[in-house]
């Protein structure tokens, strides 16, 4: 087996150095905001606004499910008679209630996901402030100012951020209510065979 050493005077070029330059041909930065970054944070704004439609959405699914469910189910609504508290085993009590803790739980986190937000940020895109924020609108249109522009879509970005992350919080709990409900409902009919 032969091994062949390499001398140490030579000059090898690393990666690094032989990386692409079109990030070195680009133009330095000016200050300016230019129409990418506008773009970009529209995109943001755009996918953070579709992120919280779809937490909304996730939310009435599990909200339908578990009202089908407490409807239509015998052993769903009998969790809620407080005749089989008083007169059932202790097995048939246990898994009644948290059936019922859990169903209960689950509908009221899927309630929290659609409720109204109060943020203290708001923004011109925001319809409920708009009569605070059409003045500064106007100023910065007759003064063409693109950073209004840019800054407003950046603060909105950040309401909708933390209105995303509130909503998938409360339907990750109510999924976790959902899935409980279930876990429970099946024990529960195991049980009381």
């Amino acid at each position: 087996m032969k091994v062949m050493l390499l001398p140490l005077e030579k000059n090898y070029v690393s990666d690094f150095d032989s990386a692409p330059t079109e990030m070195l041909d680009m133009p330095m930065a000016t200050g300016e905001i230019t129409e990418e970054y506008i773009n970009h944070i529209r995109k943001i704004n755009d996918v953070f606004y579709d992120q919280i439609k779809i937490a909304d959405q996730k939310a009435a699914y599990i909200f339908t499910f578990m009202l089908a469910f407490l409807v239509s189910s015998a052993e769903g609504r009998g969790v809620f008679n407080w005749a089989r508290y008083t007169h059932g085993n202790w097995i048939e009590i246990f898994f009644s209630a948290m059936l019922a803790v859990a169903s209960v739980f689950s509908i009221l986190f899927a309630i929290r996901v659609v409720l109204p937000r109060q943020i203290d940020k708001s923004t011109s895109l925001f319809w409920g402030k708009w009569t605070h924020h059409r003045s500064l609108f106007e100023t910065a249109a007759q003064r063409s100012d693109v950073s209004y522009l840019f800054h407003q879509y950046l603060d909105n970005a950040d309401v909708l951020a933390l209105i995303a992350g509130q909503k998938y919080k409360c339907v990750s709990l109510a999924f976790r209510g959902l899935v409980f409900t279930v876990v429970a409902y099946v024990v529960l009919l195991l049980a009381t065979q």
